[in-house]
């Protein structure tokens, strides 16, 4: 079922949340209670005024109803069910699932990222006692002193008519030996139980602090008061390590600088006067582009505003920064699509890219990105670069030269892509319902 298709299935689950009756709701839009009754069945399809009135009603976004803000909800249902071949899932359901039982949903993602984050940190615990250096050196020791007392004992039992005094120096040895084996043992011990009470974390430390912007809507009220980024990040629940909170003061960090060179009621008119035109607004405000597209992304949602969505990575690809917007969801979890603009300007640093691109859904996003420097110009080392996008969603989706692109190879369809590097978990069998794991059929 198409996503356009459950808008109807989202008005009766918001109307339901808010305890609204299906008489009241169409009477304050001015519409008879048997046609919002078509209208919430997916019987009649619905823009313009009355979907405004609606989400005024509704007190939500026009374009949470019409394409869901739930985008990423069903690209982290379809990864887990990629996750278990052996159970057959009924993929074409996953859109009605999620429009009619948010909260079902939500569960099931929430485990799932769960499980994988748990996952990511026991391979991070293997890697870390397969590599720790103080772990290895104790080992060696254990390794080496044990060694040295069974060639000493071997000696002792192998030659009967050892002389007194031999007998008593090879006896000293073992007693030095093993003495040496219990000090190296207990330091080895209580290295372990300095690592077993390491504060790991429920998820990666990034992840933990895409959370935390997540559950704020990228708006950091604290922040824009001028709150201390530290106190903000220890306070969060979400950001339950010491690494996570560590990250995420230097993200606050930003925020607040951000912030504090362009103030929120003075850029958000400067935004509208501008036409979200961000090179307007960087000369404007005299702060470097990459710097706009962040305050952009973490305007306070708004039925003026359009959904904004953004993301950044560093040259390996790795997404450091992830705001998904409506009709678009970013991945959690690995890489992103090779054909996001955003991979591109890091060919070019320093070169602004425009494109227009159109997710399979439909959905058309204004795509703007720049690498830049991430940190200081040195004489000394080679430059680091960023590369950040904007995505800004289109309301008329009129663009007919748009760049197709998708979340993730995992998660994509498109038959015809060159950029394909893993094989779609959707395959043909998503229009019986049911998972297929063939080759790269997309």
């Amino acid at each position: 079922m198409p996503k356009s298709a459950l808008t109807g299935s989202r008005i009766r689950e918001h109307r339901l949340m808010r305890g609204i009756k299906q008489a009241d709701l169409a009477r304050s839009i001015g519409i008879s209670a048997s046609y919002l009754n078509l209208i919430e069945h997916n019987r009649r399809r619905i823009g313009g005024k009355t979907l405004r009135a609606l989400s005024e009603v509704l007190k939500i976004d026009a374009s949470t109803l019409t394409q869901g803000a739930e985008r990423a909800v069903v690209t982290e249902l379809q990864d887990a069910a990629a996750s278990d071949s052996e159970v057959a899932v009924e993929l074409d359901q996953i859109d009605d699932l999620v429009a009619r039982f948010p909260g079902w949903a939500a569960k099931i993602t929430a485990q799932h990222r769960r499980l994988r984050a748990l996952e990511q940190t026991m391979g991070g615990l293997n890697d870390r006692l397969t590599h720790d250096p103080v772990l290895s050196e104790k080992m060696h020791e254990v390794l080496s002193t044990v060694s040295a007392i069974r060639s000493t004992a071997s000696i002792l039992v192998g030659t009967p008519d050892l002389g007194t005094d031999w007998q008593a120096r090879f006896h000293s040895n073992i007693d030095t030996e093993s003495r040496r084996l219990a000090e190296s043992s207990a330091s080895m011990a209580s290295h372990l139980d300095r690592l077993s009470r390491r504060d790991t974390g429920r998820a990666t430390p990034l992840e933990a602090v895409f959370a935390a912007f997540d559950g704020r809507g990228h708006h950091l009220a604290e922040l824009e008061e001028g709150a201390d980024p530290a106190e903000l990040a220890d306070k969060l629940p979400v950001l339950d390590s010491a690494e996570a909170r560590s990250l995420a003061r230097r993200y606050f960090e930003t925020y607040r600088a951000d912030a504090r060179a362009m103030p929120l009621a003075e850029f958000e008119a400067a935004a509208q006067d501008a036409h979200l035109d961000p090179a307007a607004l960087a000369g404007q405000f005299g702060v470097p582009l990459e710097a706009v597209f962040r305050r952009l992304a973490s305007l306070p949602r708004s039925a003026t505003l359009p959904d904004i969505g953004l993301v950044t990575c560093d040259a390996s690809g790795a997404l450091l920064v992830r705001k998904s917007p409506s009709g678009l969801a970013l991945p959690w979890f690995g890489a992103g699509c090779p054909l996001w603009p955003l991979f591109a300007a890091l060919s070019s640093p320093g070169v602004p890219l425009r494109r227009v691109v159109e997710t399979e859904d439909g959905a058309q996003f204004v795509a703007m990105a720049l690498a830049h420097p991430s940190g200081p110009l040195r004489f000394d080392r080679p430059p680091v670069y960023h590369a950040t996008m904007l995505l800004v969603a289109q309301d008329d989706q009129s663009h007919t030269n748009t760049l197709p692109v998708g979340s993730s190879c995992r998660v994509c369809t498109r038959d015809d892509c060159d950029a394909r590097r893993e094989p779609t978990v959707l395959g043909r069998g998503q229009s019986q319902g049911l998972l297929t794991t063939g080759g790269n059929r997309s």
